[in-house]
C-alpha cells in the first residue's frame, strides 16, 4: 500500500479581471500622476522659499491661541512629488482597484495642498476663513445638485436648475425688501415650486424634451429677472435691500478649535444643507418613498405594473427639487449680499450638475462635489490677497474643476437608466 500524507485543501484564488476601459483609465491615471509630480517639482519646489503659515482660528475666537500650522514650502512639494510618483508607478503596474477614486482624492487633495503652500510661502493664509468660504460658496450649489438628484432618480433631466436658482434670488431679494426676509425665503421657495411646475407639465404631460425645456426655463429666467431688475429694483433701490441671514453659532460645537467656526458657525442656509442631506439620504434609501423614485428611473414600466404611479412620482419629486433650487437661489441675496444682480448665479446651476454626476446620484456624494467647487472659488478669493497670481486664472478654478469631473476622471459615472425618456403609460 501506499501511504498518503493528508493535505489541506487549497482553495483557488480568484484572478481579478479587468476590462479594457478599466486597464486604460488605470494607464491613463499612473501617466497623469507622474505628470503631476513632474509638475510639482518644476512649479512648486524649484526656486521656493520660506515656510507656509496656514492660520486655524480667528481671532475672536475662544481658543484664539490654538497654534497655527507652518509648513516648508519647498520641503512639502518634495515629499507630495515623491508620493505622486510612488502612486503613479503602482497605478501603472497592478491598479489599485476599487480604492482607485479614494487614492485619486487622497492625491488631488495633497498637491492641492502643496499649491496653497507654495502660493502661501512666507506669508500666513487663514485657512479657517478659507474652508468657512468654501463651505458658503458651495451651499447654493449644494442645494442645485440636490435638486438634480431628487429629479434625475426619477428620469426626469432638470437642465433648468439654474434658471430655478436665479428666480429664487430675485424673488427672495424682491419679496424679503417689501416685507421681511421669512417671506422672501419661502417666496423663493415657491419660484423654485413653479419653475419646476412648468418642467414637469412640458417634459412629463406633453413630453417635450427635457434637455429643450430646461434651456429655455433657464432663458426665460435670466431674461425676466434682468428686465425686472432694470424695471423695477434699479428704480426703488427700496425694492432691493433685504435683510441678510445672520449666522447662528452652535454653543459648545463652535468654540471647537477650526471645526467648530467652519462647520457651526454658520447661517441657516448651511445647517438647511446638512438637514436636506441628511433627510433625502435616508428617504432615498431606507423609505418606501424612495424605493419608488428609484425604481421609477430605473424602470417606470415595471413599477407602473407594480401599481406605482409612474406620472405622480415624477411630478412630486420635480416639484420637490424645485423646492430645493429656490431656496438654494435665496442663498444669493438673503444669505449673502442682501441684493439682487443681474445674472447672479452665474453658471452655478450647471456647476450643480456637475456635482451631482461627481456625487453619482447620490445626495452625499453630489454635496460633497459641491462643496469641492466651493472650495476651489473660497480659494480663488483668498490667493487674490496672498500672491499675485492673474485674477483671470484664479476665476477658471471652479470651472476647470467642472471640466475634470464631467471629462470622466474621476471614473464613469452611470445615471439611472430611464434618465431623460418619457414614459408612455398603456
Amino acid at each position: 500500500m501506499t501511504a498518503t500524507l493528508d493535505r489541506p485543501e487549497v482553495e483557488p484564488t480568484l484572478e481579478v479581471v479587468r476590462t479594457p476601459a478599466e486597464i486604460r483609465r488605470a494607464r491613463v491615471l499612473g501617466i497623469t500622476y507622474m505628470l503631476m509630480a513632474v509638475g510639482v517639482l518644476w512649479f512648486f519646489a524649484f526656486g521656493t522659499e520660506g515656510s507656509a503659515t496656514f492660520g486655524l482660528t480667528r481671532p475672536t475666537d475662544r481658543f484664539a491661541d490654538f497654534p497655527d500650522l507652518t509648513v516648508p514650502s519647498a520641503g512639502l512639494a518634495y515629499v507630495v512629488a515623491g508620493l505622486l510618483a510612488f502612486v503613479g508607478t503602482i497605478q501603472l503596474i497592478r491598479g489599485f482597484g476599487k480604492r482607485t477614486n479614494a487614492v485619486l482624492a487622497v492625491m488631488l487633495t495633497l498637491v492641492l495642498f502643496s499649491f496653497l503652500a507654495w502660493a502661501a510661502a512666507g506669508k500666513t493664509l487663514s485657512m479657517v476663513g478659507m474652508m468657512r468660504g468654501a463651505i458658503s460658496l458651495g451651499v447654493p450649489i449644494a442645494l442645485g445638485a440636490l435638486s438634480g438628484v431628487l429629479c434625475e432618480r426619477v428620469a426626469v433631466i432638470n437642465i433648468a436648475i439654474e434658471g430655478m436658482l436665479l428666480g429664487g434670488a430675485f424673488v427672495g431679494a424682491l419679496v424679503g425688501s417689501i416685507w421681511n426676509s421669512w417671506l422672501g425665503l419661502a417666496a423663493a421657495t415657491l419660484a423654485g415650486v413653479f419653475l419646476a411646475w412648468l418642467l414637469a407639465v412640458f417634459a412629463i404631460r406633453y413630453r417635450v424634451d427635457q434637455i429643450i425645456v430646461g434651456v429655455v426655463i433657464n432663458i426665460f429666467v435670466l431674461g425676466l429677472t434682468g428686465f425686472l431688475a432694470f424695471r423695477v429694483t434699479e428704480r426703488d433701490p427700496n425694492l432691493n435691500s433685504a435683510t441678510v441671514f445672520s449666522p447662528i453659532g452652535i454653543p459648545l460645537l463652535q468654540d471647537i478649535p477650526f471645526i467648530g467656526p467652519v462647520l457651526f458657525d454658520q447661517n441657516l442656509f448651511v445647517y438647511a444643507m446638512y438637514i436636506f442631506t441628511a433627510a433625502l439620504t435616508f428617504g432615498l434609501f431606507r423609505t418606501r418613498w424612495g424605493l419608488r423614485s428609484r425604481a421609477v428611473g430605473e424602470h417606470p414600466k415595471a413599477a407602473d405594473t407594480l401599481g406605482v404611479n409612474v406620472y405622480r412620482m415624477r411630478y412630486l419629486n420635480v416639484m420637490l427639487g424645485g423646492a430645493l433650487a429656490g431656496f438654494g437661489g435665496a442663498f444669493f441675496t438673503l444669505g449673502a449680499v442682501g441684493r439682487f444682480d443681474d445674472n447672479m448665479t452665474a453658471g452655478r446651476g450647471f456647476i450643480a450638475l456637475a456635482a451631482m454626476i461627481f456625487g453619482r446620484w447620490h445626495p452625499v456624494g453630489a454635496v460633497a462635489g459641491a462643496l469641492l467647487f466651493g472650495f476651489a472659488d473660497s480659494m480663488r478669493i483668498r490667493l487674490a490677497l496672498v500672491r499675485p497670481i492673474p485674477s483671470e486664472f484664479l476665476a477658471m478654478a471652479p470651472y476647470i474643476a467642472t471640466i475634470i469631473v464631467v471629462a470622466g476622471l474621476v471614473g464613469r459615472a452611470r445615471p439611472p437608466a430611464a434618465d431623460g425618456q418619457p414614459y408612455i403609460k398603456e
